[in-house]
């Protein structure tokens, strides 16, 4: 997995490719939690367009920066879901808890 943060105004993007699973999610999760909990970004972005594997752990990360930012007030999108992404989270149910977009723009734009 490579991960890397940029900043886009008062967004933070997370651009990641390769494989989100247990080996790797620890940190997603850590980097995530951070931008969301100690520098309070108001918006945090998630681009999924070159996931190729994402497992339960994984989700759980994205779920666990979900939850903290819906209790600071903040927004966490995802976009440009890879279809792998996109099917781990319709076979979770998770489609419609998070806000997702097709494009960077668009989720910038929202």
């Amino acid at each position: 997995m490579q991960l890397s943060v940029r900043r886009v105004n008062t967004a933070v993007i997370f651009d990641i490719s390769g494989d989100i699973d247990l080996s790797n999610s620890p940190e997603v999760r850590r980097l995530l939690l951070h931008e969301v909990r100690e520098n309070r970004t108001p918006r945090v972005l998630m681009d999924l367009s070159k996931v190729r594997y994402m497992d339960s752990s994984g989700v759980a990360s994205l779920v666990e920066g979900l939850k903290a930012s819906r209790d600071l007030g903040s927004r966490f999108i995802l976009f440009g879901l890879s279809g792998n992404a996109r099917e781990v989270l319709r076979l979770s149910r998770l489609l419609k808890v998070f806000e997702i977009y097709d494009s960077e723009e668009s989720a910038l734009s929202s």
